[in-house]
Protein backbone atom coordinates (compact mmCIF):
# COMPACT_ATOMS: atom_id res chain seq x y z
CA UNK A 1 0.00 0.00 0.00
CA UNK A 2 1.10 3.60 -0.55
CA UNK A 3 -0.03 6.63 1.42
CA UNK A 4 -0.73 10.12 0.08
CA UNK A 5 -0.99 12.34 3.10
CA UNK A 6 -3.27 10.30 5.33
CA UNK A 7 -4.88 8.51 2.37
CA UNK A 8 -3.89 4.89 1.83
CA UNK A 9 -3.88 3.68 -1.77
CA UNK A 10 -3.20 0.29 -3.28
CA UNK A 11 -0.10 -0.23 -5.41
CA UNK A 12 0.01 -2.31 -8.59
CA UNK A 13 1.31 -5.20 -6.51
CA UNK A 14 -1.54 -4.86 -4.00
CA UNK A 15 -4.18 -4.82 -6.73
CA UNK A 16 -3.06 -8.18 -8.09
CA UNK A 17 -3.07 -9.87 -4.68
CA UNK A 18 -6.00 -12.23 -4.31
CA UNK A 19 -6.71 -12.10 -8.05
CA UNK A 20 -5.92 -14.95 -10.40
CA UNK A 21 -2.71 -14.06 -12.16
CA UNK A 22 -2.17 -15.21 -15.76
CA UNK A 23 0.61 -17.69 -16.42
CA UNK A 24 2.55 -14.99 -18.27
CA UNK A 25 2.44 -12.59 -15.29
CA UNK A 26 5.87 -10.93 -14.87
CA UNK A 27 6.56 -10.49 -11.18
CA UNK A 28 9.61 -8.30 -11.72
CA UNK A 29 7.61 -5.85 -13.86
CA UNK A 30 4.88 -5.64 -11.19
CA UNK A 31 7.51 -4.88 -8.57
CA UNK A 32 9.01 -2.12 -10.70
CA UNK A 33 5.62 -0.47 -11.23
CA UNK A 34 4.88 -0.75 -7.51
CA UNK A 35 8.13 1.09 -6.79
CA UNK A 36 7.18 3.91 -9.17
CA UNK A 37 3.79 4.17 -7.45
CA UNK A 38 5.37 4.30 -3.99
CA UNK A 39 6.66 7.84 -4.57
CA UNK A 40 4.12 10.57 -3.79
CA UNK A 41 3.81 14.04 -2.31
CA UNK A 42 4.52 12.74 1.18
CA UNK A 43 7.45 10.63 -0.02
CA UNK A 44 9.14 12.50 -2.91
CA UNK A 45 12.49 10.89 -2.16
CA UNK A 46 13.41 7.76 -0.24
CA UNK A 47 16.36 5.61 0.69
CA UNK A 48 16.62 2.03 -0.49
CA UNK A 49 15.36 0.71 2.82
CA UNK A 50 12.40 3.10 2.78
CA UNK A 51 11.42 2.02 -0.72
CA UNK A 52 11.72 -1.64 0.21
CA UNK A 53 9.59 -1.16 3.30
CA UNK A 54 6.83 0.75 1.49
CA UNK A 55 6.58 -1.76 -1.34
CA UNK A 56 7.07 -4.84 0.83
CA UNK A 57 10.21 -6.11 -0.89
CA UNK A 58 13.56 -7.26 0.36
CA UNK A 59 16.30 -4.60 0.03
CA UNK A 60 18.02 -6.75 -2.60
CA UNK A 61 14.88 -7.02 -4.75
CA UNK A 62 14.12 -3.31 -4.37
CA UNK A 63 17.68 -2.43 -5.32
CA UNK A 64 17.51 -4.48 -8.55
CA UNK A 65 14.28 -2.74 -9.57
CA UNK A 66 15.62 0.70 -8.65
CA UNK A 67 18.81 0.19 -10.65
CA UNK A 68 16.78 -0.95 -13.67
CA UNK A 69 14.42 2.02 -13.44
CA UNK A 70 17.41 4.33 -12.97
CA UNK A 71 19.09 2.94 -16.09
CA UNK A 72 15.86 3.52 -18.04
CA UNK A 73 15.68 7.12 -16.85
CA UNK A 74 12.60 6.88 -14.63
CA UNK A 75 14.43 7.08 -11.29
CA UNK A 76 17.18 9.44 -10.17
CA UNK A 77 19.49 9.30 -7.17
CA UNK A 78 21.01 11.98 -4.96
CA UNK A 79 23.53 10.43 -2.56
CA UNK A 80 21.53 7.63 -0.87
CA UNK A 81 18.08 8.94 -1.75
CA UNK A 82 16.05 7.99 -4.82
CA UNK A 83 13.48 10.18 -6.58
CA UNK A 84 11.35 10.16 -9.73
CA UNK A 85 12.67 11.78 -12.89
CA UNK A 86 10.60 13.77 -15.42
CA UNK A 87 10.58 10.83 -17.85
CA UNK A 88 7.86 9.27 -15.68
CA UNK A 89 5.52 11.99 -16.95
CA UNK A 90 5.77 10.65 -20.49
CA UNK A 91 3.82 7.55 -19.45
CA UNK A 92 0.83 9.62 -18.43
CA UNK A 93 1.07 12.13 -21.26
CA UNK A 94 1.13 9.36 -23.85
CA UNK A 95 -2.09 7.95 -22.42
CA UNK A 96 -3.63 11.43 -22.22
CA UNK A 97 -3.10 12.27 -25.89
CA UNK A 98 -3.64 8.75 -27.27
CA UNK A 99 -7.02 8.62 -25.53
CA UNK A 100 -7.99 12.06 -26.95
CA UNK A 101 -8.88 13.33 -23.47
CA UNK A 102 -7.91 16.89 -24.29
CA UNK A 103 -10.15 16.83 -27.35
CA UNK A 104 -13.16 14.96 -25.95
CA UNK A 105 -13.36 15.79 -22.23
CA UNK A 106 -11.52 19.00 -21.44
CA UNK A 107 -13.77 21.40 -23.44
CA UNK A 108 -16.82 20.34 -21.43
CA UNK A 109 -14.95 20.60 -18.14
CA UNK A 110 -13.82 24.09 -19.06
CA UNK A 111 -17.43 25.03 -19.84
CA UNK A 112 -18.59 23.77 -16.43
CA UNK A 113 -15.85 25.71 -14.64
CA UNK A 114 -16.56 28.79 -16.73
CA UNK A 115 -20.23 28.57 -15.75
CA UNK A 116 -19.87 27.80 -12.04
CA UNK A 117 -16.24 28.38 -11.11
CA UNK A 118 -14.67 25.90 -8.72
CA UNK A 119 -13.61 22.58 -10.30
CA UNK A 120 -14.83 19.75 -12.50
CA UNK A 121 -13.40 16.27 -13.10
CA UNK A 122 -13.99 12.98 -14.88
CA UNK A 123 -12.98 9.75 -13.18
CA UNK A 124 -13.11 6.00 -13.78
CA UNK A 125 -13.06 3.06 -11.42
CA UNK A 126 -9.81 1.13 -11.08
CA UNK A 127 -10.10 -1.66 -8.56
CA UNK A 128 -11.23 -0.07 -5.31
CA UNK A 129 -10.21 3.46 -6.29
CA UNK A 130 -11.33 6.23 -8.57
CA UNK A 131 -8.73 7.63 -10.96
CA UNK A 132 -9.09 11.18 -12.28
CA UNK A 133 -8.55 11.12 -16.05
CA UNK A 134 -9.55 14.73 -16.76
CA UNK A 135 -9.72 17.83 -14.59
CA UNK A 136 -10.19 21.58 -14.80
CA UNK A 137 -10.09 24.00 -11.89
CA UNK A 138 -9.78 27.62 -10.81
CA UNK A 139 -9.01 26.59 -7.24
CA UNK A 140 -5.71 27.16 -5.51
CA UNK A 141 -6.46 25.78 -2.04
CA UNK A 142 -4.19 23.29 -0.31
CA UNK A 143 -6.26 20.10 -0.09
CA UNK A 144 -6.48 16.64 -1.64
CA UNK A 145 -5.51 17.28 -5.24
CA UNK A 146 -7.98 16.28 -7.95
CA UNK A 147 -5.33 16.45 -10.65
CA UNK A 148 -5.15 14.13 -13.64
CA UNK A 149 -3.82 10.80 -12.46
CA UNK A 150 -4.83 11.30 -8.84
CA UNK A 151 -6.13 8.12 -7.24
CA UNK A 152 -8.42 8.08 -4.20
CA UNK A 153 -10.66 5.58 -2.42
CA UNK A 154 -13.97 5.32 -4.28
CA UNK A 155 -16.02 5.36 -1.08
CA UNK A 156 -14.82 8.86 -0.17
CA UNK A 157 -15.56 10.74 -3.40
CA UNK A 158 -18.69 11.74 -5.30
CA UNK A 159 -17.19 10.28 -8.48
CA UNK A 160 -16.43 7.01 -6.73
CA UNK A 161 -19.90 6.61 -5.28
CA UNK A 162 -21.50 7.13 -8.68
CA UNK A 163 -19.16 4.51 -10.13
CA UNK A 164 -19.92 2.08 -7.30
CA UNK A 165 -23.63 2.64 -7.85
CA UNK A 166 -23.14 1.67 -11.49
CA UNK A 167 -21.57 -1.70 -10.69
CA UNK A 168 -23.56 -4.90 -11.15
CA UNK A 169 -25.07 -6.07 -7.86
CA UNK A 170 -22.59 -8.92 -7.38
CA UNK A 171 -19.57 -6.68 -7.96
CA UNK A 172 -20.92 -4.02 -5.62
CA UNK A 173 -21.66 -6.52 -2.84
CA UNK A 174 -18.16 -7.95 -3.24
CA UNK A 175 -16.73 -4.43 -2.90
CA UNK A 176 -18.67 -3.82 0.31
CA UNK A 177 -17.50 -7.15 1.74
CA UNK A 178 -13.87 -6.51 0.79
CA UNK A 179 -13.25 -2.82 1.50
CA UNK A 180 -12.64 -1.44 4.97
CA UNK A 181 -13.12 2.35 4.72
CA UNK A 182 -10.68 4.51 6.64
CA UNK A 183 -11.52 7.74 8.43
CA UNK A 184 -9.98 10.37 6.17
CA UNK A 185 -11.92 13.14 7.95
CA UNK A 186 -14.33 13.11 10.87
CA UNK A 187 -17.17 12.97 8.34
CA UNK A 188 -15.94 10.04 6.26
CA UNK A 189 -18.43 7.17 6.15
CA UNK A 190 -16.51 4.17 7.48
CA UNK A 191 -19.36 1.81 8.41
CA UNK A 192 -19.86 -0.66 5.52
CA UNK A 193 -23.60 -0.90 6.17
CA UNK A 194 -23.98 2.88 6.03
CA UNK A 195 -21.86 3.05 2.89
CA UNK A 196 -24.03 0.33 1.35
CA UNK A 197 -27.16 2.36 2.03
CA UNK A 198 -25.56 5.55 0.72
CA UNK A 199 -24.54 3.97 -2.60
CA UNK A 200 -27.97 2.41 -3.08
CA UNK A 201 -29.46 5.87 -2.53
CA UNK A 202 -27.08 7.22 -5.20
CA UNK A 203 -28.22 4.48 -7.58
CA UNK A 204 -31.85 5.46 -6.97
CA UNK A 205 -31.26 9.23 -7.32
CA UNK A 206 -28.91 9.04 -10.29
CA UNK A 207 -26.34 11.35 -8.69
CA UNK A 208 -24.09 11.59 -5.63
CA UNK A 209 -23.22 14.43 -3.29
CA UNK A 210 -20.43 14.43 -0.72
CA UNK A 211 -19.33 16.87 1.97
CA UNK A 212 -15.84 16.66 3.52
CA UNK A 213 -15.60 12.92 2.88
CA UNK A 214 -12.15 12.83 1.26
CA UNK A 215 -10.74 16.03 2.73
CA UNK A 216 -12.06 19.05 4.58
CA UNK A 217 -13.39 21.81 2.34
CA UNK A 218 -14.69 19.67 -0.53
CA UNK A 219 -18.39 19.56 -1.35
CA UNK A 220 -19.12 17.81 -4.63
CA UNK A 221 -21.85 16.59 -6.96
CA UNK A 222 -21.32 13.78 -9.49
CA UNK A 223 -23.35 12.06 -12.21
CA UNK A 224 -22.70 8.94 -14.31
CA UNK A 225 -21.35 8.90 -17.85
CA UNK A 226 -22.90 5.94 -19.65
CA UNK A 227 -21.61 3.94 -22.59
CA UNK A 228 -23.65 2.85 -25.61
CA UNK A 229 -25.06 -0.11 -23.69
CA UNK A 230 -26.28 2.12 -20.85
CA UNK A 231 -23.59 0.92 -18.46
CA UNK A 232 -21.80 3.47 -16.27
CA UNK A 233 -18.27 3.78 -17.65
CA UNK A 234 -17.14 6.98 -15.91
CA UNK A 235 -18.40 9.81 -13.75
CA UNK A 236 -18.43 13.59 -14.04
CA UNK A 237 -18.45 15.98 -11.09
CA UNK A 238 -18.45 19.62 -10.05
CA UNK A 239 -17.08 20.62 -6.67
CA UNK A 240 -16.75 23.71 -4.52
CA UNK A 241 -15.65 24.87 -1.10
CA UNK A 242 -17.63 23.58 1.86
CA UNK A 243 -19.24 26.59 3.50
CA UNK A 244 -19.59 28.41 0.18
CA UNK A 245 -21.74 25.75 -1.49
CA UNK A 246 -24.08 23.09 -0.15
CA UNK A 247 -25.22 19.80 -1.69
CA UNK A 248 -28.68 21.28 -2.14
CA UNK A 249 -27.27 24.29 -4.00
CA UNK A 250 -25.17 22.07 -6.25
CA UNK A 251 -28.18 19.93 -7.13
CA UNK A 252 -30.37 22.95 -7.83
CA UNK A 253 -27.86 24.96 -9.85
CA UNK A 254 -25.52 22.42 -11.42
CA UNK A 255 -27.26 19.06 -11.79
CA UNK A 256 -29.06 19.89 -15.07
CA UNK A 257 -25.85 21.00 -16.77
CA UNK A 258 -23.88 18.04 -15.41
CA UNK A 259 -26.46 15.59 -16.69
CA UNK A 260 -26.57 17.23 -20.12
CA UNK A 261 -22.77 17.25 -20.30
CA UNK A 262 -22.50 13.61 -19.19
CA UNK A 263 -25.01 12.61 -21.85
CA UNK A 264 -23.06 14.48 -24.53
CA UNK A 265 -19.78 12.89 -23.43
CA UNK A 266 -21.44 9.47 -23.45
CA UNK A 267 -22.41 9.94 -27.08
CA UNK A 268 -19.04 11.41 -28.08
CA UNK A 269 -16.91 8.61 -26.68
CA UNK A 270 -18.58 6.14 -29.02
CA UNK A 271 -16.47 7.74 -31.77
CA UNK A 272 -13.24 7.18 -29.79
CA UNK A 273 -12.76 3.43 -29.24
CA UNK A 274 -9.60 3.83 -27.13
CA UNK A 275 -11.27 6.25 -24.72
CA UNK A 276 -14.38 4.07 -24.52
CA UNK A 277 -12.20 1.06 -23.77
CA UNK A 278 -10.30 3.00 -21.09
CA UNK A 279 -13.52 4.09 -19.42
CA UNK A 280 -15.18 0.72 -19.75
CA UNK A 281 -12.34 -1.10 -18.02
Amino acid sequence: MTVQGDIVMATAEDRTMGAERPAEFVEALAKGIAILESFDAAHPEMTLSEVARRVGLSPAAARRSLITLQALGYIGQDNRRFHLRPKVMTLGSTFYFASRIDEVLQPDLRDIVRQFGDASSVGTLEGEDVIYIAHNSVQRARRAAAVIGARYPAYATSLGRVLLAGLPNAAFEAYIDRVRPQELTSRTITDPAELHREVLAVREAGYATTVDQLDYGITALAVPIRGPDGRTVAALNSSGYTGMVTPELLVTERLPMLRATASRIGHMIQRYPILLSVMGN
